[in-house]
């Protein structure tokens, strides 16, 4: 990954998705709030489903505690399979289920993965990334994508 700590978020459209795929940018969702980013391969793959987002969404009152205003779990995939995964997982208000369905973002801060002997095409590395005021606080990228230790919930928020 090419982000590092002190680096400005980059800028990119995504989409989220309310009623309807709508169009956004990262910076507007991010604003100049302290927010929580985290990347994974791939919405209803085994480890984003069983840790990574599991772990974002049983964490809610840990991350308001250390004043974390916004959580945004973002993916290469489209706003329809994002919401759907997100309404089975019942992240409700506490996580913004985003698609980098063109995989802007995730190539904007060098997180492109390629997992096409997997079948799954360009995907993003796992990451988790602390911004706050547009600047990168804290981000631990995982060496494996199949792992989920340094990026997850309970041992990001242990060093924030």
């Amino acid at each position: 990954m090419k982000l590092k700590k002190g680096d400005t978020l980059p800028d990119a459209k995504v989409f989220i998705f309310d009623e309807s795929p709508k169009e956004t940018s990262i910076k507007q969702i991010v604003g100049e709030e302290k927010v929580i980013i985290f990347g994974l391969p791939g919405a209803f793959t085994p480890t984003c489903s069983t840790k990574h987002l599991p772990g974002f969404i049983g964490a809610t009152d840990q991350l308001k505690a250390k004043d974390i205003k916004k959580v945004i779990c973002i993916s290469v995939n489209d706003p329809f399979v994002m919401d759907a995964w997100g309404k089975i997982h019942k992240v409700e208000n506490k996580i913004l289920m985003v698609g980098d369905s063109n995989a802007v973002f995730t190539k904007n801060i060098g997180a492109e993965l390629d997992l096409n002997k997997k079948g799954l095409g360009i995907r993003s590395s796992r990451y988790t990334i602390l911004v706050e005021k547009g600047s990168i606080v804290k981000i631990s990228e995982e060496e494996v994508a199949g792992k989920c230790e340094s990026t997850a919930a309970e041992n990001f928020i242990k060093e924030i």
